[in-house]
């Protein structure tokens, strides 16, 4: 007990020896259903300061002795297998829009477009057409994809066989289930830490979908949430899109709809291993902490309803840092309830520790216009330590948000896993810096980390030749629309002119006119192979734009 004075008659929870002897003279059958029936915890306020034992954690975060670069960290969870599936798919939903538009995109392409979309969240333009508007215009962007194919591949994007979906089974997340298995699969990989939270997310959108959220306490209220299981230092382990009602699976227990969700969330923790889980007021009950005391996964959570314990007045009037702490037992599970004044009232429930050892913190006091020293129970401080993992992934997320606009309800969402997948790549980065002892000063920077996984993904086994949207602006567009017009001098064929072997630059006796169309140079430089005069000048480069285009 901390600085409350209720007088409250203890509640033992051992069974009498008079109900012993009458549960023995009853069927077998009616005793076994008996034990079934789980009993609702008897409160008790113990006399005494009680220190629990703190469990200690029996696993290991295993660590990468190796700092790999942040493209090997992307392409860990988007891997090549899940780059060609979207590939195939996109390529298919085209066909099926437009037989006589085939999209013929390509793993290298997809992984451009992609890398667009991060640079993109780099530099936060407004709309997407500016980056290649040459007011404002982005060079690493615009110099890696047109506009036109960049807008198209974005308009195909699709990771699902539209023909395929049954309607006796609807799935709302039918359009990117592949992508979200997929994913998910690599977050329960992630070597888990000790201490654990299940909140919260929510995806900014504001179009029509029946998946659509409101959420008053979010910054952004309106939007897709999800449900994620984090680790303290921010890495997200498993998540959940919320679609409404989920049948829980049958190898989990039904302890109500929320609970349910940390159930199927906290997968992925070991079992026996004593790994703390926190969670707020909507997950909380007693039927869930004991169900996962039985795995051996402890937890806290806060505001219990359904316990006797002094109202906020009498709190108040015993001044800031008052506390009450209350005790159950049920089977082997002790269960600790505290609630603690400071500049309002908040209750906590932890199977593993209670209100002692108590510390002190730091508080404004208004009247003497000081900061002072009030308790704090032990609960309170685990809580506010551990609970923020979700709640830092989401400030990571919104430091470089992408906000590109679709009329597609679903690229909100994955637009959303990109970043998400970003920050936890960088996050895997800077847990293995510190397992390598490296400082943080030397330690990559988000924004850095971010924008050499979006050069990785635009150049890194790519060509620097652009596709163009006209033959016309290709050589041998415009050399046949040279040929239109009159006599032109022949060219070699595209075969000999782009095999990029042996095309060496060597200086003529005479000039001669440049062989680029629409050039009006008459250089002495000319390509032995090809033999054709071509200009190689400061302002110029023919020779290069000849045997590329």
């Amino acid at each position: 007990m901390g600085h409350s004075a209720t007088n409250c008659e203890d509640s033992e929870l051992e069974e009498s020896d008079n109900e012993d002897s009458e549960t023995e003279s009853e069927d077998e059958d009616e005793d076994v259903a008996e034990v079934d029936v789980p009993r609702l915890p008897r409160w008790r306020t113990p006399h005494n300061a009680y220190f629990n034992a703190y469990p200690e954690w029996q696993g290991l975060l295993s660590r990468s002795d190796d700092i790999m670069s942040p493209l090997q960290y992307f392409k860990q969870f988007f891997s090549e297998d899940i780059l060609e599936v979207i590939v195939g798919q996109s390529n298919l939903y085209a066909i099926q829009c437009n037989a006589n538009k085939p999209l013929n995109l390509t793993t290298k392409e997809l992984e451009q477009s992609l890398g667009i979309v991060v640079y993109m969240s780099l530099f936060g333009l407004p709309c997407t057409r500016m980056f290649w508007n040459k007011a404002c215009r982005v060079s690493q962007v615009a110099d890696t994809m047109i506009l036109n194919r960049w807008e198209t591949i974005k308009k195909s994007l699709h990771f699902s066989n539209n023909e395929e979906r049954q309607e006796e089974n609807d799935d709302p997340l039918h359009k990117i289930r592949p992508l979200v298995t997929h994913l998910t699969s690599k977050l329960t990989s992630i070597p888990v830490g000790e201490k654990l939270a299940v909140d919260e997310q929510m995806v900014p959108f504001k179009g029509r979908n029946r998946l659509k959220q409101y959420l008053p306490s979010k910054p952004k209220k309106w939007g897709y949430k999800i449900l994620v299981l984090a680790g303290s230092d921010g890495v997200p382990h498993n998540l959940e899109i919320y679609t409404g009602r989920v049948v829980q699976p049958p190898e989990l227990a039904d302890v109500g709809a929320s609970g349910n969700v940390v159930l199927r969330l906290a997968q992925p923790i070991p079992k026996q291993e004593n790994y703390k889980l926190f969670f707020d007021n909507w997950f909380t009950s007693v039927p869930l902490v004991l169900t996962l005391a039985q795995q051996g996964i402890h937890c806290t959570g806060n505001r219990l309803p359904g316990v006797n314990l002094m109202c906020d007045a009498e709190l108040k009037r015993a001044g800031c840092g008052s506390f009450e702490q209350k005790m159950a037992m049920v089977g082997e599970t002790t269960l600790h309830v505290v609630k603690w004044y400071d500049n309002r009232s908040v209750t906590h429930l932890s199977d593993y520790t209670g209100a002692h050892p108590v510390t002190e913190v730091d508080r404004w006091d208004r009247k003497r216009k000081m900061i002072t020293k009030v308790p704090c129970p032990a609960v309170v401080k685990e809580y506010n330590k551990n609970m923020g993992g979700v709640g830092l992934l989401d400030s990571l997320i919104a430091l470089y948000r992408n906000k590109i606009k679709s009329k597609k309800w679903y690229h909100r969402l994955v637009f959303h896993f990109l970043d998400m997948i970003i920050m936890t790549t960088w996050l895997l980065y800077r847990r293995d810096c510190e397992g390598t002892g490296m400082r943080k000063k030397e330690q990559m920077k988000l924004y850095t980390f971010k924008s050499y996984i979006a050069e990785g993904l635009c150049k890194s086994g790519k060509s620097l030749e652009r596709k163009k949207g006209r033959p016309c602006s290709t050589i041998a567009g415009e050399y046949e629309e040279k040929r239109r017009k009159g006599p032109a001098a022949p060219i070699p064929v595209p075969d000999v002119r782009l095999d990029a072997t042996a095309h060496w630059m060597i200086m003529a006796e005479k000039k001669g006119r440049c062989k680029v169309p629409g050039c009006t140079g008459t250089p002495k430089a000319k390509c032995r192979k090809c033999d054709v005069h071509l200009c190689f000048t400061s302002t110029s480069n023919c020779f290069l734009r000849f045997h590329t285009e």
